[in-house]
């Protein structure tokens, strides 16, 4: 069987396969590597959602394939044999599966480098959304053939693709949130934050679906009558009956869901202490001295914070509520660029500076207006404010009026003025201004 399974690799369509499988999925992800660059939870996740291009490239595959026989006008020669159908497809199956489950993991093979570097934390979860991933290539594959096979046409191949974006691109979208979830291996799969990731019962549900596509294409395959075909809808609607039990309904289906060890804290060893979530601990490298020296310069403010630590907050409704900062931590603004190192890392330190390091997240109001809270942060560095990436260009002009304006008062009213603001922020006052107060 072995030695018919490696001819059957060589001889196939197997190798194409791969090539095809492999040279989209990298462009693809190479397309847009912000989208998972910060972790590989989100590798794992944009390549599933790429799935809306690579499955019905699976299924146009394996349709291709089952046209072998057909097309060397031997179908009907191998039909007359005595060894039963099934045996025959067995090798062809295990080719075809093969060769799109390489296709896949090489597919994370080529992004893996990207990320080795930076991304540290690699829960269960990722290898749970990967392996439902690869049984849905294998399904897909597999389905292809057995309509193929039914359908031996040259239009066969391209209108099971077409038919297959079809169907994971709009009827997902017209069901229930968590019945498309399941029905599709690409629905729910897009990145909202770092923190994301997907629970183990939305995997299991996934994979009984999928589980039984593949055994029903398989038994469809290897059918020889129209009643022997019948019985393949049986492994289907066991696999959609088993597959809707096992997902979470209604509430209990949390989309985007928050995986909190990876928002859990990571500090470096000495002191003043500076924490990044889980999912960042590979920057903490990066973070360290920007942090430190964010701290060294609000030591001037009476009250000042002591530590700093990442800002693990995500604004989603489902999401249990976190904690806010006390004031004696200063929070650190994390964002990942698309080499999967820190993003703006000349802004880290004015970003932890605005408001004298208050950030106002407990506050209904959000905390100082952006230019009032940059100019105080510019006034404890010395340095012009900044503009933010793609920001309104007029609201940094104001941030460097108002900067101006506190470098020529006395150092000591300057000083009060922006320890007025950090207390009104952190008290969340409703008007949060530069204006005059009395210096002590």
């Amino acid at each position: 069987m072995s030695r018919i399974l490696r001819i059957e690799l060589r001889r196939s369509f197997g190798i194409a396969t791969i090539v095809m499988v492999v040279v989209v999925g990298a462009i693809m992800l190479y397309a847009a590597p912000q989208r998972w660059s910060s972790s590989w939870m989100e590798l794992m996740m944009v390549q599933r959602e790429y799935l809306v291009l690579l499955w019905p490239l699976a299924i146009s595959a394996g349709a291709y394939q089952a046209r072998r026989e057909h097309r060397s006008k031997v179908d009907e020669l191998f039909a007359s044999t005595a060894r039963p159908r099934f045996q025959r497809v067995v090798p062809t199956l295990g080719a075809v599966g093969i060769s799109v489950v390489a296709g896949y993991l090489l597919m994370i093979a080529v992004a893996a480098p990207w990320i080795w570097d930076t991304a540290r934390y690699l829960p269960a979860a990722a290898f749970a959304v990967a392996a439902v991933g690869v049984l849905s290539v294998i399904a897909a594959a597999w389905l292809g053939m057995a309509v193929g096979r039914l359908l031996p046409s040259p239009v066969t191949a391209p209108l099971l693709g077409v038919g297959a974006l079809a169907y994971l691109a709009f009827l997902p979208f017209a069901l229930e949130e968590w019945l498309g979830a399941l029905i599709s291996p690409m629905a729910d799969m897009g990145s909202f934050h770092d923190f994301q990731t997907i629970s183990g019962r939305v995997s299991a549900g996934q994979a009984v679906f999928l589980a039984g596509l593949a055994v029903a294409a398989v038994v469809l395959l290897a059918a020889g009558s129209p009643r022997a075909r019948l019985t393949a809808l049986l492994p289907a609607v066991l696999g959609l009956g088993l597959g809707v039990v096992v997902m979470p309904h209604g509430d209990d289906y949390v989309y985007p869901a928050t995986d909190r060890v990876a928002q859990e804290l990571v500090c470096a060893p000495d002191l003043p202490r500076v924490c990044v979530s889980r999912v960042h601990e590979g920057l903490l490298p990066e973070v360290v001295p920007k942090a430190r020296q964010a701290l060294a310069l609000l030591a001037k403010v009476p009250g000042a914070p002591t530590a700093a630590e990442e800002k693990t907050v995500t604004y989603f409704e489902k999401d249990a509520p976190r904690p806010t900062h006390g004031p004696e931590i200063v929070t650190i603004p994390i964002t990942v660029d698309r080499e999967g190192h820190l993003a703006w890392p000349g802004l880290v330190v004015p970003r932890m500076l605005d408001a004298a390091g208050a950030d106002g997240l407990g506050c209904e109001h959000g905390g100082a207006p952006d230019e009032v809270a940059r100019a105080a942060g510019s006034w404890l560095s010395g340095v012009e404010p900044v503009a933010e990436p793609e920001e309104s260009p007029e609201t940094n002009q104001e941030a460097i009026a108002l900067w101006n304006e506190l470098r020529k008062l006395p150092e000591r009213e300057a000083l009060a003025r922006v320890t007025a603001l950090r207390e009104a922020v952190v008290t969340c006052k409703q008007t949060i201004t530069l204006g005059p107060v009395k210096a002590p």
